[in-house]
């Protein structure tokens, strides 16, 4: 049991919540018009899973040296020795595997799309070395999660899978901007990117409320162009409250709660999804 422990802490399992919520929603949007199957939940839930976890694997893997060397993040796995490189390689190509496979039970086109959306989640790990702008790459690799839940469902051309997929890469990126504002000093004494290095903490910030801002907008012109009742409005403002209040608690000369900040982001899908759903079949 302590393995398995090592493992869901090392792909921090929990934050799968992010993505999911998000995927299904995807999934819902395309229900309207296409039959509705628990086995594509089975498989939607098992590529969000498995994606994230391969992703995250990945992440832990190229960033072990620096995660060693940054003291917020030495008792990682990897750098603490709870975990090898081997078998962080070998948990990465397992879940890739597991990703590829249950795409292909959700279609062709998931199969086909597969090798390029873990390209697109793998690239962020990278990013930071090449451009300020990495927290942009997480929140694109988090876009794919609605459209691919979207796919998985059978929906075609329209504009809601794209207009989900920009709300919650705006979303991610917009919260990712705050936690990278912890790493400012380190990373620039290491040579890596990202959006705090470029702008500083104060700019960074500002930047990060007005994705938030951004993200609101995308999901209330999703509520017009899927033609959702007003319901589904009620749990947009409920979205904008947590967002307001998570941005509330992170300011450029106080740091200290983000933590607390990123993980109100859990709630944030849940309550969306949850809206988004009754919205659907009971609004």
């Amino acid at each position: 049991m302590s393995r398995i422990a090592t493992y869901l802490s090392f792909v921090r399992f929990g934050h799968s919540v992010f993505a999911m919520p998000f995927a299904l929603t995807g999934a819902l949007l395309a229900w309207r018009d296409h039959p509705f199957s628990w086995a594509q939940v089975g498989w939607i839930a098992a590529c969000m899973v498995s994606a994230r976890s391969a992703a995250m694997g990945f992440n832990r893997l190229v960033d072990a040296r620096y995660d060693a060397l940054n003291p917020r993040t030495a008792m990682r796995e990897i750098p603490r020795g709870a975990m090898s490189s081997t078998e962080a390689v070998v948990f990465v190509a397992i879940a890739a595997v597991v990703f590829v496979g249950s795409a292909s039970r959700l279609g062709t086109l998931c199969l086909v799309l597969s090798p390029v959306a873990l390209g697109v989640v793998f690239w962020y790990s990278l990013a930071k070395r090449y451009t300020a702008y990495t927290q942009f790459f997480l929140g694109l690799a988090m876009a794919v999660a609605p459209v691919g839940g979207w796919l998985a469902a059978g929906g075609g051309a329209g504009l809601e899978p794209w207009l989900l997929g920009l709300a919650i890469g705006l979303w991610v990126g917009g919260f990712d901007v705050l936690y990278a504002c912890q790493d400012v000093e380190f990373d620039r004494g290491h040579g890596l990117r990202s959006i705090p290095t470029r702008f500083g903490v104060r700019g960074a910030i500002r930047l990060s409320r007005v994705m938030h801002v951004a993200t609101i907008v995308a999901m209330a012109m999703l509520w017009r162009a899927a033609g959702l009742p007003p319901l589904y409005m009620a749990g947009v403002a409920l979205v904008a409250i947590l967002l307001t209040y998570e941005q509330s608690l992170v300011s450029d000369d106080d740091l200290s709660q983000v933590k607390r900040a990123f993980d109100l982001n859990g709630y944030v899908g849940i309550v969306y999804f949850l809206a988004t759903a009754a919205s659907l079949y009971l609004g």
